[in-house]
């Protein structure tokens, strides 16, 4: 698996499973009926941040991260990060891959910590992708989330010491 600075080719392969995971409703704070334009400008970040795709080794695109600051100022010493599977290639590592790379970014790029401000309560393989890259739940917002299936379920916020 590479994984390289995603470019505005990689943009119909990102929005192909971008769209599928928001409209099910069931991982992300974004809205179901994010239109693409709008998804474009979150996930396609500028630098100094940075968006990359995860592929495989003929080029198909299994995933992406975008990874910034997590808050301007006084704050922008503490990085976030946001992470997409293709559900089609999940299972075969590509989210830890994923993760362990913004992690090495992150610390490359001298940030002091890692936060995640809402990862889904019923999300359970992502929080445990999280604790095992050494994450900690540091607070959950409970009942933040309307799930399509599960009712209202909390938000966690994550954090790691870089």
């Amino acid at each position: 698996m590479l994984i390289r600075t995603a470019t505005a080719e990689d943009w119909p392969a990102i929005w192909a499973f971008l769209r599928r995971i928001v409209a099910a409703g069931e991982t992300y704070t974004y809205p179901r009926d994010l239109d693409e334009g709008r998804a474009r400008e979150i996930w396609m970040l500028e630098p100094p941040s940075r968006t990359v795709v995860a592929t495989d080794p003929d080029g198909t695109v299994l995933g992406s991260a975008k990874m910034n600051p997590n808050h301007m100022g006084p704050g922008a010493h503490i990085a976030g990060a946001s992470f997409m599977v293709s559900p089609e290639h999940g299972g075969r590592g590509v989210g830890r891959a994923l993760g362990e790379h913004v992690l090495d970014w992150a610390r490359a790029e001298g940030y002091k910590a890692m936060q995640f401000n809402a990862v889904v309560e019923s999300n359970t393989r992502a929080v445990a992708l999280w604790r095992s890259l050494g994450f900690e739940i540091i607070g959950t917002v409970p009942k933040a989330f309307a799930h399509p299936t599960n009712g209202h379920v909390g938000l966690h916020i994550m954090h790691r010491f870089l």
